[in-house]
C-alpha cells in the first residue's frame, strides 16, 4: 500500500484536528446558547407577568384594564383571569392554547399545546373589592426552538464549507512549510541522477529545523565531494605513476622473450609475465579513462558511425582471444547500420562485451552477435552459453571492480562492463541483461540511429 505524502498526512491531520475542535466547540456553544435562550425567555416572562401587575387597577367598584395589556411584546401574551370563575376577564392568549389550564401562581411551567410547547406563568393579583384575580403570561417555546433549529441547521450547512476552507488553508501552509524539504529532496535526486556533488540546496538564512538541516546536508556534500574529488586525484595520480613503469616492464619482457640463450621454461615465464603486465597497463589505462569521465574532461567526438562494419571489426579482433578457448563467434550483421557516436567508444564497447563472453564462456562454448534496426532504434545483441550470472549479482555487474567470484577469474579487472554502460548513458542508449546460471547470459545495447 502506497503512504500518503507528508504534506497529505498533515493537512489530513490538521484537518481532523480542526474538525473535533470545531464540533466540541459548536457542541458546547449552541448546548450553553439553548440554556441561555430558555433562561432569557424565562426571565422575559416573569418580568412581563410583573409589570402587568400595574396594568390592572379598581376604582369605583370596578376593574379597569390598560390596553397594552393586548399587545404580546416580545411573543408574550397577557391574560387576566377570575381565580374562582377561571373567566378570562381581559387579554388574549396564543391561538391554540388551552383556555381551561389550571392556575399555578409564581410557577413557570412548560405546557404542549396542538403540538406546540408554550411556557406558562401564573401570578395572583388582589386590588380589594373581593375579587381574586390571576395574571397569565403565556409565550411560544416553539418559535424560541425554531429560531435556535435554523441556527443549527445554518451552523450544519456551513460545517462542510468550514470543513474544506480549514483543508485548503492547511494544504497551502504545509505546501509553503515544506517547500524546503521539497528543494532537499529534489538537490538529492538530481545528483543521484547525474552525479554532480557541486549542487547545492542553498535555502538562504533562517533559524528553524530544516534551515539547520539543509545546511548540515550542504556541508556534507561539500565534505563528500571533497573526499571524491582526492580519491578521483589520487587514481589518476597512481594509474599515471604506472604507466611509465608498466612500459618499461613490457619493452624489457619483449626483449628478453627475443634472447636466443633463453630456456623454454624461462620464455614461457616471460610470457606469462607479459601478459599479465598488459592486463596491468589495460586496466590502468581504463583507470585514466574512468578518471576523465569523473572529472568531466572526457569529450565526445560524434560521427556518422558504419556500426556494421565496426562489429565486424570488433569481431575479427577478438577471434584469436576466442580461439584460445575454442570459442566460435557467430554474427548475424544487417548491412548498413548507422547511427550517431563515438567510434572509438563505441569500439571499446564491443570488445568489452565479447571478450565478457570470452571471460566467462566455457571452453568449445559459443558467441551469438547480433546488429539489427528495430523502429528506428539501432540493436546490438551479444549472447553467450557460458557460466552465467546469478540473480544475486545481476544488479552490481556494473559496478566498478565487481566480480561475481573474484577467485575464479583472477585476470579480469571488473572495470569492461562498468565502461560499456556508461558508454551507452552517453550515446543516450538502453541497455538490458538477462541471465541464468550455466546457461549463458544476454546483453542487449540500443541507440537511436
Amino acid at each position: 500500500m502506497r503512504r500518503l505524502s507528508l504534506t497529505v498526512r498533515l493537512v489530513l491531520l490538521n484537518t481532523c484536528l480542526s474538525t473535533l475542535i470545531t464540533c466540541f466547540v459548536l457542541g458546547l456553544l449552541f448546548s450553553i446558547s439553548s440554556r441561555e435562550i430558555q433562561l432569557n425567555v424565562e426571565q422575559q416572562l416573569a418580568d412581563r407577568v410583573q409589570s402587568a401587575e400595574d396594568l390592572v387597577s379598581y376604582r369605583e367598584g370596578r376593574l379597569e384594564f390598560d390596553s397594552d395589556l393586548l399587545e404580546s411584546e416580545h411573543g408574550i401574551y397577557l391574560a387576566v383571569y377570575d381565580e374562582e370563575s377561571g373567566e378570562l376577564l381581559y387579554g388574549r392568549v396564543p391561538y391554540g392554547f388551552i383556555y381551561d389550564l389550571a392556575f399555578e401562581a409564581g410557577q413557570l411551567r412548560s405546557v404542549t399545546s396542538q403540538d406546540m410547547h408554550y411556557l406558562v406563568m401564573d401570578e395572583g393579583l388582589n386590588l380589594g373589592g373581593g375579587e381574586n384575580l390571576v395574571i397569565r403570561g403565556v409565550t411560544s417555546l416553539t418559535a424560541a426552538e425554531a429560531d435556535f433549529q435554523r441556527s443549527l441547521h445554518l451552523a450544519l450547512i456551513l460545517f462542510p464549507f468550514l470543513v474544506g476552507l480549514t483543508a485548503l488553508a492547511g494544504y497551502l501552509l504545509s505546501r509553503r512549510a515544506l517547500m524546503p524539504v521539497a528543494q532537499i529532496t529534489e538537490t538529492v535526486e538530481s545528483i543521484q541522477k547525474d552525479g554532480d556533488l557541486s549542487r547545492r540546496v542553498h535555502l538562504g538564512d533562517g533559524n528553524d529545523e530544516i534551515y539547520r538541516l539543509a545546511a548540515t546536508f550542504d556541508h556534507l556534500l561539500e565534505t563528500i565531494e571533497a573526499g571524491v574529488k582526492r580519491e578521483q586525484q589520487f587514481t589518476s595520480d597512481v594509474a599515471h605513476e604506472l604507466r611509465t613503469p608498466l612500459s618499461v616492464l613490457s619493452i624489457q619482457c619483449d626483449e628478453l622473450s627475443h634472447q636466443p640463450e633463453l630456456s623454454d621454461e624461462s620464455r614461457t615465464q616471460v610470457a606469462l609475465l607479459s601478459r599479465k603486465i598488459d592486463a596491468m597497463t589495460e586496466m590502468v589505462n581504463q583507470l585514466l579513462l574512468f578518471s576523465r569521465i569523473d572529472q568531466q574532461r572526457m569529450t565526445l567526438h560524434k560521427e556518422r558511425v558504419d556500426m556494421s562494419e565496426l562489429v565486424a571489426f570488433c569481431i575479427e579482433e577478438m577471434q584469436e582471444l576466442a580461439a584460445s578457448k575454442q570459442i566460435a563467434i557467430i554474427d548475424e550483421i544487417e548491412e548498413e547500420c548507422y547511427c550517431e557516436a563515438d567510434a572509438t567508444l563505441m569500439i571499446r564497447l564491443v570488445i568489452n562485451l565479447i571478450e565478457n563472453a570470452i571471460t566467462y564462456g566455457y571452453v568449445n562454448g559459443h558467441i551469438w552477435v547480433k546488429l539489427y534496426r528495430l523502429d528506428h532504434r539501432l540493436y546490438l545483441k551479444i549472447r553467450d552459453d557460458g557460466i552465467g550470472i546469478a540473480k544475486k549479482d545481476l544488479p552490481h555487474i556494473f559496478e566498478r571492480f565487481y566480480r561475481a567470484d573474484p577467485s575464479r577469474h583472477e585476470q579480469h579487472s571488473g572495470l569492461g562492463l562498468a565502461m560499456v554502460q556508461w558508454i551507452v548513458q552517453v550515446h543516450q542508449g538502453q541497455m538490458e541483461v538477462s541471465s541464468e546460471p550455466e546457461k549463458g547470459s544476454t546483453f542487449i545495447c540500443q541507440f537511436p540511429c
